[in-house]
């Protein structure tokens, strides 16, 4: 491995910024965010509303945050929120919901993390005294936990229809959703569309060190605004993170086919590998499989690790490798090599 010092898979999260978003980043025009006077904020709070066909837009450190906002300014204590029992603002947000919001989750068995209109219909309180209020539902596209899966479009307009039906808010976690638009051949505004608000992260598939950016409609990104000071969310001089985010969008989105591809090849190797039991669909960054007994995702991991390759266990025989702008083709055959030798 002496072109390699680490190969990570554990997350999209670990890459570093680019020499070209470096330089952007170290350009950026500033001033103070938090009195609404950093230019470089501005803009690419601008620039993602237009693209997805929203108001207005707000910057915040992370998808956590847009989430835990979202799920605050669309409800009030007491209320439930509708979402996959895999969903990261239930699964990975640290109980965020009661904490801050003092809701309760509904949560529904979906298809790898992807629920129907039809099981939101079923999951929708009936109004009476003994049940929390049904105010808002969560759809996460891509699905972390469902190994990078991708809702249907025309499923998710049903989803909207049914909310705006019923008198429920809509929330979009696409903390991957340009994965899902890469892959899919749809267009940001088809979702913008459907959506009252959406969280769109930065620091993922686009390669930022930094952000989220929440979407939505003028007056709900005013309180949500609001609810980010409460939160501790607000940022100086955050134009030097924000250039990051603009040089994303403009160099970022389209080569994360690339990211696929590599996760699509890393599965192609994993499905015959005979320690593998089973493997998910692989439809844009993530693979997640299970391996046989007697072996253990630990064991794994750690030879793995041995050899240069560090992955995430997230079961007992359970593991996920991300693929991100940081992994390149001599990295996917290096770790193919690897593969070929376990658990010798």
């Amino acid at each position: 491995m002496n072109f390699l010092t680490r190969v990570d898979f554990r997350s999209d999260t670990v890459t570093r910024p680019t020499p070209g978003m470096m330089e952007a980043m170290m350009q950026a025009e500033v001033g103070d965010d938090v009195w609404g006077e950093d230019p470089t904020v501005k803009a690419l709070e601008e620039q993602m509303a237009a693209l997805f066909g929203k108001e207005a837009g707000l910057f915040c450190p992370s998808g956590t945050m847009t989430n835990q906002i979202a799920v605050k300014i669309h409800t009030q204590p007491g209320d439930e929120v509708i979402c996959s029992e895999l969903a990261h603002v239930y699964q990975y947000e640290a109980g965020g919901m009661a904490f801050h919001s003092g809701v309760q989750a509904h949560l529904i068995p979906g298809n790898r993390g992807m629920i129907t209109a039809e099981q939101i219909r079923e999951a929708i309180q009936p109004d009476e005294i003994h049940k929390p209020p049904s105010r808002l539902v969560c759809i996460e596209n891509t699905v972390n936990r469902g190994g990078g899966c991708c809702y249907d479009l025309d499923e998710l307009k049903r989803i909207s229809d049914l909310c705006r039906e019923r008198g429920l808010s809509l929330h979009l976690d696409g903390a991957r959703l340009f994965h899902a638009l890469i892959a899919r051949k749809e267009k940001p505004e088809q979702y913008g569309i459907l959506f009252d608000t959406l969280s769109i992260c930065l620091s993922k598939g686009l390669g930022c060190p930094v952000g989220s950016v929440l979407l939505g409609s003028r007056a709900l990104i005013q309180k949500a605004r609001r609810v980010r000071k409460l939160m501790g969310g607000g940022m100086r001089q955050a134009g030097f993170l924000a250039a990051a985010g603009l040089y994303a969008l403009a160099h970022h989105i389209d080569r994360l086919a690339e990211d696929h591809a590599h996760a699509k090849k890393l599965a192609s190797a994993l499905i015959h590998h005979p320690a593998v039991e089973s493997l998910l669909p692989v439809e844009t960054n993530i693979v997640i499989f299970e391996l046989k007994p007697p072996y253990t995702a630990r064991a794994f991991a750690d030879f793995m690790r041995e050899h240069g390759i560090l992955v995430h266990p997230i079961g007992p025989r359970s593991i996920r490798m991300v693929t991100h702008l940081d992994i390149h083709p001599p990295m996917v055959e290096y770790t193919l090599q690897v593969l070929n030798r376990f658990p010798d």
